[in-house]
């Protein structure tokens, strides 16, 4: 049997305080996108969190996930 696939998200944006994960406009949340690796997912994160170092309120977040999703 084939391993569980896992799903690694890694979204973003400009928080309302960087005390904590409160985005400040969900509207503006970047999806940066979804990776089968906890590896490849971090090299994205990095290269965003790294593009928006200048700007105090931009965080980066990876969501690894080993629940289920189903359809709606």
């Amino acid at each position: 049997m084939p391993d569980k696939q896992l799903l690694h998200i890694v979204v973003g944006g400009e928080l309302k305080d960087v005390s904590g994960v409160e985005f400040r406009d969900l509207s503006k949340v970047e999806f940066v996108g979804a990776y089968p690796s906890y590896d490849e997912a971090h090299k994205a994160w990095k290269a965003k969190a790294q593009a928006t170092v200048d700007n105090a309120h931009a965080r980066y977040f990876i969501s690894s996930g080993a629940g289920s999703l189903a359809p709606t």
